[in-house]
């Protein structure tokens, strides 16, 4: 497996290339908004992206409690952080499309009120992960995870439910979208994914790896207590 993550690692570096050519110069110019309309291959599969981890990080959490699972527990950990970085891009490029639409950087909608709770959560999470040193802090982490995910939903479907300035679903219902641009989108989407994947990969082993150290400090402190002083 180490010798794939290289060439993995290129591979998705390609793919992410291409799909840059693809969104810049391939994908239609949208007629009313023109170019700025493009950063909507990134603002999109960053929002997608970020939902599924979370996805990902609820289940595992689950699983821990219930199994009480470390591997669990370093799956859900990894997942918020990559998930919280794509949910971060998403909330950044969404006022800069929509500065020039709207005239405004940021309005009080149900639809970015939401996802920016949504976001501070798993913020609150990672801070809970990193300050926290109370033997039962995976445990509480988990709990809090199983509530940011459940507001997931309420996020994507908060524009159906409610009257809001952002743009209605152009996939599911909504709205529709030239199949050019659909097509532009999807390959952004797998893109991002792989390079998600990747991130999570690496970020997996090094916490494994961390938590192996940590343990073997421990491991020597209990033999020799000088080394703890």
């Amino acid at each position: 497996m180490k010798k794939a993550f290289p060439i993995l690692g290129v591979l998705t570096a390609l793919f992410l290339a291409y799909a840059f050519y693809q969104a810049l110069w391939v994908a239609p110019t949208e007629q009313t908004m023109g170019n700025v309309q493009r950063i909507f291959y990134y603002h999109v599969p960053s929002a997608i992206i970020g939902f599924m981890l979370f996805f990902i990080n609820f289940g595992a959490s689950i699983f821990y409690l219930i199994k009480r699972n470390p591997a669990a527990d370093m799956v859900a950990l990894v997942t918020a952080e990559v998930g919280v970085v794509f949910l971060t891009v998403n909330l950044v490029t969404g006022p800069i499309w929509a500065r020039p639409v709207w005239g405004i950087w940021w309005t009080w909608d149900m639809r970015l009120t939401s996802t920016l709770v949504l976001w501070l959560i798993y913020v609150s999470y990672l801070f809970l992960r990193r300050f926290s040193s109370s033997g039962e802090t995976p445990l509480l982490a988990a709990a809090l995870a199983v509530l940011g995910a459940l507001c997931v939903p309420f996020v994507y479907f908060s524009i159906w439910f409610f009257r809001t300035q952002h743009p209605q679903p152009v996939m599911g219902g909504g709205g529709s979208i030239d199949p050019r641009m659909l097509h532009v989108l999807l390959i952004n989407w797998l893109a991002f994914s792989c390079f998600a994947f990747l991130v999570c990969w690496a970020r997996y082993r090094l916490e494994q790896l961390q938590r192996e150290v940590d343990t073997a400090y421990a491991m020597e402190s209990l033999r020799d207590p000088r080394r703890s002083a």
